[in-house]
């Protein structure tokens, strides 16, 4: 036996061969990596995506090239919306494998404990949101507790062919997600009386506002906004507002202002351009980005992710069930596919989820294919209908409008002078004469290499 280990010492270095235990120790390395939130140096893709920017090129469970990742169903639509992402997914062929947990109010405690336990295996999920009845513990709470998912960012910008009072809104939220309001701190003294605990702490808020003003240099962004209420809860959101302020001197690039938390809302809906980063508590933070929303065009087209040292779990941007609208073919979808979308852009699938996002914006934007809460007369099913056929459209004509970049190395590049032109004929209406058009060939040019320039910045 010794004289066979000395023989393949011999020859395994002249012969060029891996050592098997060469190849396990590499397979390990691969195996163990982790999503961090430290990684905050992965530049935007497309200033189309909710881009969160956070991804290693590995997430925790890949296996062959395929990533593994939660399936959370939820209630309500929750689990219709699923099941349209996994036909969107299977379509676009996307290397994602679902761990399905069917996560809802009325599941057990250990299937709970499986859907925490598939998260903490694979690192990222989406789910559905959870509803809770009055008197019941929320697990949407407890999910981003005991995963410590401390960051929930919400980015709400206009969505290209939607009319909004404002234009030109770009606003990025920041919720510090375990405390505060949310920490399930309550009890009652005698009937009657209850007490509802508020914790802040300066570790949590120097970590959120660590968080906001690192992804303020990231994405190079300008202002950073402290939402608060110290002037009458003076210890515990000034304690918030305090630690944001001395966070704030080590980032002197980037301007730090505060705001209380109701003048907050009225800015928003009379000058929401004056935002770009906010960070703020647990609870201000659900009320500011469900109006955020509702002024880029509402819950159905807002997405989110949160974030934690070891976990991504992403979701929409309102955590919504929509019990109301089971089985009613009435829900919007495009909420749930932009949140899958972003998913993939985490995973570093540009060229997947781009093929998402210019589905949706093209079936919402210009067709004008919408549900009732943009204003159309459409169901559920049509819209998903119209999205996939988009897909397959955009699949087959890829090579025929940009034949030079045929190889999948370019396919990054073909898609930016797509997205150009579609952009400028389809909705800047920029058009030649024999499309109806008065503008001259150089016009058509100069604005489609000025559309390249813009999704670049």
């Amino acid at each position: 036996m010794k004289a066979c280990l000395m023989l393949l010492r011999r020859i395994v270095p002249k012969s060029g061969i891996t050592p098997f235990c060469s190849i396990v120790n590499q397979q390990r390395l691969q195996s163990t990596s982790v999503i961090t939130d430290a990684n905050i140096d992965a530049s935007p893709v497309s200033k189309h995506f909710l881009n969160v920017g956070f991804h290693q090129d590995l997430p925790k469970a890949c296996y062959g090239g395929r990533h593994t990742v939660a399936m959370l169903t939820g209630d309500g639509v929750g689990p219709e919306m699923m099941d349209y992402v996994k036909e969107v997914y299977q379509l676009i062929g996307a290397p994602v494998d679902f761990e399905e947990i069917h996560v809802n109010i009325n599941c057990a405690e250990t299937t709970f404990r499986d859907a925490l336990l598939a998260m903490e295996r694979n690192g990222v999920g989406i789910k559905g949101n959870f509803a809770t009845e009055p008197g019941q513990s929320s697990r949407n709470l407890a999910l981003r507790t005991q995963l410590n998912l401390y960051a929930f960012v919400q980015r709400c910008r206009n969505f290209p062919g939607i009319d909004t009072r404002h234009q030109n809104v770009d606003i990025v939220i920041i919720r510090e997600n375990t405390e505060g309001e949310y920490s399930r701190l309550e009890h009652e003294n005698v009937p009657g009386v209850v007490e509802s605990l508020k914790v802040i702490t300066a570790e949590k808020s120097r970590r959120i506002a660590h968080f906001a003003f690192n992804y303020a240099i990231r994405h190079n962004r300008k202002k950073v906004t402290a939402v608060h209420k110290a002037n009458i809860m003076k210890l515990g959101d000034g304690l918030f507002l305090d630690t944001c302020s001395d966070v704030a001197k080590a980032y002197p690039q980037i301007e730090f202002n505060a705001m209380i938390i109701d003048n907050t809302c009225m800015q928003l809906v009379s000058r929401p351009q004056q935002f770009d980063v906010i960070v703020l508590p647990n609870l201000y933070g659900n009320i500011v980005g469900n109006i955020a929303a509702g002024l880029v065009g509402g819950a159905g087209l807002a997405s989110g992710v949160n974030l934690g040292e070891r976990n991504a779990l992403f979701e929409m941007g309102t955590r919504n069930s929509g019990r109301s609208l089971v089985g009613k073919n009435l829900a919007n979808p495009c909420a749930m596919l932009l949140t899958a979308a972003h998913l993939l852009e985490y995973l570093n699938h540009m060229d997947e989820a781009r093929q998402i996002w210019d589905a949706i914006f093209h079936v919402v934007g210009v067709q004008k294919i919408r549900t009732r809460d943009l204003g159309g007369q459409h169901k559920t099913r049509d819209v998903v209908r119209a999205i996939t056929e988009r897909i397959r459209q955009n699949q087959m004509s890829t090579h025929r409008i940009a034949s030079h970049c045929v190889r999948r190395d370019h396919m990054d590049e073909a898609r930016q002078i797509w997205d150009a032109i579609f952009h400028v004929v389809g909705v800047q209406k920029i058009r030649t004469r024999d499309l109806g058009g008065q503008h001259k060939t150089r016009d058509v040019v100069r604005a489609i290499t000025e559309r390249i320039r813009q999704n670049q910045m």
